[in-house]
């Protein structure tokens, strides 16, 4: 994995400071507003969002609170972590009491001397934050390299060996300074920072290295072309030097092999400090690039090279409609099939494992390569089986497979699409694969790495079972951890405790192949295991004293501060429909326009909010490329039939015991139907309720009518039929297209639905008229929460629901074991039509509330623990798998 691939954009349009917009949202106290760019950082690539409230006009305290709490309750923006950014202590503590896991305080520093210092990084340690620390000691603010370097040095000793803060939780900011100023003393100011940082990281074992990017071009402010063209290039040096870490504008970032050649040496020469007149040079040509950039003419003269460079071209470019015959032509001119594949072939394939691991390929581009292989390759293999050859020597086998009881498998398809054109050979069996079918695979096919995945959360305890049973038979074949509801955190506390060879988290599939490389190398493989086992171990410590510093209160303590609307004025609408309804004639081309394509992108790699990701000057032109493969894909879906979307929804007389939910039989309400079992939330607070559904039903004493409803929808087996058909012709590109838009299409189905519900089958909101916008950013009234996320996380409520719908009969759609629904383009919930109900996440629970859930359930404590594990705010006993 190279450096590239592990650096971290820090998001810094949430911080007052530096942004007006943001500024003046916030003191115009519009903070939902704001949070909308928070969402644009995440979904422009951030991995961690700085927020900072330091203006004189505002509360910062109450800024900062009321913010970070509004975050935690935004599952867009609260998957990545918080650095709290601020010059006043008083602001960052008050971040840090309200902030949900692990946060980065911005920043501590010995400007002020050791004593407060010290006092600053134990207070932060207790709350298991990590630390940003500056470059910035009693005298000032570092500039040369040796300041920056003996600071850094000096805090390091004084955090590691006085306040006992780990290495992996301190943060070295060297300072980035202007460049370019016409001061003379101010041009060594990039290579400074940049020989700092690669000194820093060889002195100061475990530690990282971060700084403000922005303010490296403030000499080119109103400039952008140009300002972004000094990022680049500062980033393309900086991070192979060490730098972990940059608070950036996220997705205003250009491909530094993309900028203009002149600009770019430019560029260098001022970053770098190359020559006297570098500022001048560049100030000469800066105009020139105001407002405009450098387009790239097209090379239409490829089919006229050699077979070899056009096999190279078509596999870069991902054109396969000529794989064939040059595939054909080359085994003519090498003599041999094999020749083909281990000389062009393979030699492509490095090409573009390079770019793709460089970040200058994306991956829509990469699975399209794969298909150019995959068809000379199909084309080759007759003659090889001829003459015996088909085997051609590998990188390293791997056997991947979804989980048992779960049946997602794009991210897991798009992984093994990435190791195979890097020279890996991968086994893949598929979806529900149980451990003994993994683990004698991998026994059998001698293979040198197991590859797991999952999307639903009970996928997490099966790997666990899964690493087990590998330390029962006694393996050491290290075992790569991947699938959404995965993490680097739960990989730490749960998963590795149970197999004692190397297990590691892939976040994605840009990470597999550095991954898989360094376990694959002799040279490297034990250092890059005791590195992971070593990061991990400070994970789990991490985590055990999140757990212990945590913010839970007491299960009646959050009843008693449950949500509690006025029910005396408010009478709940009546459905005009009871159901069950069943949809078995909707037209793709009526949920087409309701696909909300941002989440698409992403499920290819590509970071942006759409329709903005089609113009980004980064990922823009494969953004554009696949949307249009994606449109065609789906007019040629709806002309031909391929699939038969199925829904089916229900309402049912309701009312509120507790944390419970009882449904009738009839409106009279004398006979129950079935009882819906609801968590709630144990996050202490002072300002916001304790959440549960429950809440949003009316209490059984007030004697209110109430209603709840339920649906399931899918966008039909079809889409998995055609993607096994795609599989079949070798098009892994086709067969991952088909597979997400299933799940776009399911998805537009429940927007769809939902729609028709508050208009017609429910009725409560008949004059709603809201644009597709509107309704992707949930600017409704009532919610439709599904059984296994946030609001409702526990899987198998999932079975009374599909038992209330009779879902299976009317769909098609059936649960594992694990309460996947199978096919997996599919989404189920039920409705709440109060108002005032709202999305949220449980989050965290105590074993009082286990203990509770666990009585109402019928079920032992034990078997609670199993499927709430993801949500358990304490430590279980591990029991044998």
């Amino acid at each position: 994995m190279n450096a590239a691939q592990r650096f971290v954009m820090v998001g810094e349009r949430t911080n007052v400071t530096g942004s007006a917009k943001f500024r003046k949202l916030i003191v115009a106290g519009d903070f939902e507003t704001a949070l909308d760019i928070a969402r644009e950082q995440v979904e422009n690539g951030a991995r961690i969002i700085d927020v900072n409230m330091d203006e004189a006009m505002l509360d910062s305290e109450a800024a900062m609170v009321r913010f970070l709490n509004l975050i935690a309750a935004e599952p867009d923006i609260c998957r990545v972590p918080v650095m709290i950014d601020s010059s006043k202590w008083s602001v960052i503590e008050a971040g840090l009491k309200c902030v949900q896991g692990k946060a980065i305080v911005n920043s501590i520093s010995l400007k002020e001397g050791e004593a407060p210092f010290l006092e600053q990084a134990r207070r932060v340690r207790r709350y298991g934050a990590a630390m940003v620390v500056m470059a910035f000691d009693e005298t000032g603010q570092a500039a040369t390299v040796a300041r920056k370097a003996d600071i850094c040095a000096r805090a390091y000793r004084l955090l590691t060996g006085q306040a006992g803060v780990p290495p992996q939780d301190i943060i070295f900011d060297p300072n980035i300074f202007a460049v370019a100023t016409g001061i003379q003393e101010h041009d060594s100011y990039g290579i400074a920072f940049i020989e700092a940082t690669r000194r820093i990281k060889a002195a100061l074992p475990g530690s990282h290295v971060s700084g403000g990017l922005s303010n490296l071009s403030f000499s080119f402010r109103g400039n952008e072309p140009v300002r972004r063209a000094m990022h680049s290039v500062f980033l393309y040096h900086a991070i192979p030097a060490g730098l972990d870490m940059a608070i950036v504008n996220a997705g205003q970032l250009d491909v530094y092999d993309e900028i203009d050649p002149v600009l770019r040496e430019r560029v260098e020469d001022v970053v770098l400090n190359r020559r006297p007149d570098a500022t001048d040079r560049l100030l000469e040509i800066a105009e020139d690039y105001r407002g405009g950039a450098v387009q790239r003419a097209k090379d239409e003269g490829w089919r006229d090279a050699s077979v070899e460079d056009r096999l190279s071209h078509a596999l870069v470019h991902g054109i396969a409609d000529h794989a064939e015959e040059d595939a054909e032509e080359a085994r003519v001119k090498l003599g041999k099939p094999l020749a083909v594949i281990e000389g062009p072939l393979m030699d492509g394939m490095s090409i573009v494992g390079d770019l793709f691991g460089a970040g200058k390929m994306f991956l829509p581009q990469v699975v399209k390569s794969a298909r150019v292989m995959k068809k000379a390759v199909a084309w080759l293999e007759p003659f090889m089986e001829a003459e015996k050859s088909r085997r051609t020597a590998a990188a390293g086998r791997i056997v991947t497979a979804t989980v048992k009881g779960d049946v997602h498998d794009i991210g897991k398809n798009i992984v093994g699409v990435v190791l195979r054109c890097n020279g890996y050979e991968v086994i893949d069996l598929g979806v529900m694969a149980p451990a003994e079918q993994i683990l004698d695979t991998a026994e059998r096919e001698g293979a040198d790495l197991i590859g797991l995945s999952g999307l639903i959360t009970p996928s997490l305890e099966e790997m666990c079972r899964v690493g087990a049973a590998m330390d029962r038979r006694g393996m050491t074949t290290p075992l790569l951890i991947g699938g959404a509801t995965t993490s680097r955190m739960h990989t730490a506390v749960k998963i590795e405790p149970s197999y004692s060879g190397p297990v590691v988290h892939v976040t994605d599939a840009s990470r597999a192949v550095g991954v898989a490389g360094a376990l694959m190398s002799p040279k490297r493989k034990a250092g890059f295991v005791a590195e992971t086992r070593s990061a991990y171990a400070a994970l789990r410590e991490s985590h055990a004293g999140g757990r212990r510093d945590g913010v839970q209160t007491g299960l009646a303590s959050a009843r008693a501060n449950g949500f509690r609307p006025d029910w005396s004025g408010y009478r709940p609408p009546e459905p005009a429909v009871a159901g069950p309804v069943v949809l078995d004639n909707v037209a793709i081309a009526d949920l087409a326009p309701r696909i909300d394509w941002t989440p698409f992108f992403r499920t290819w790699e590509l970071a942006g909010a759409y329709p903005r990701i089609l113009d980004d000057p980064v990922v823009g032109e494969a953004a554009r490329a696949l949307h249009a493969d994606a449109l065609a894909m789906l007019e040629k879906m709806a002309a031909e039939g391929w699939t038969r979307p199925r829904g089916v929804v229900a309402f049912w007389p309701a009312a509120r015991t507790g944390d419970d939910i009882e449904l009738y039989r009839s409106e009279d309400r004398r006979e129950i139907r079935e009882t819906l079992r609801m968590l709630r939330q144990q996050t202490a607070r002072t300002n916001r309720p304790n959440y549960s559904l429950a809440d949003f039903v009316a209490p059984k004493e007030s004697g209110v009518p109430d209603w709840v409803g339920g649906f399931c929808v899918t966008a039909g087996p079809g889409i998995e039929a055609t993607a096994a058909e795609f599989e079949r012709q070798n098009d892994d590109y086709g067969a991952i297209m088909v597979k997400a838009l299933g799940d776009r299409l399911a998805e537009a189905f429940a927007e769809w639905l939902h729609e028709k519900v508050r208009k017609e089958y429910w009725g409560y909101a008949a004059d709603e008229d809201l644009s597709n916008a509107d309704l992707i950013a949930e600017r409704y009234r009532g919610i439709r929460p599904a059984p296994g996320y946030p609001a409702c996380p526990e899987h198998t409520e999932k079975r009374r629901l599909f038992a209330l719908l009779d879902a299976e009969r009317h769909t098609g759609v059936r649960l594992t074991e694990s309460c996947a629904m199978t096919p997996a383009s599919a989404v189920s919930g039920w409705y709440f039509s109060h108002p005032e109900a709202r999305y949220f996440g449980v989050g965290k629970v105590g074993r009082d509330q286990v203990e509770d859930y666990a009585a109402r359930k019928g079920w032992t404590v034990a078997e609670a623990e199993r499927w709430l594990a993801p949500n358990l705010g304490y430590e279980t006993v591990r029991r044998a798998a």
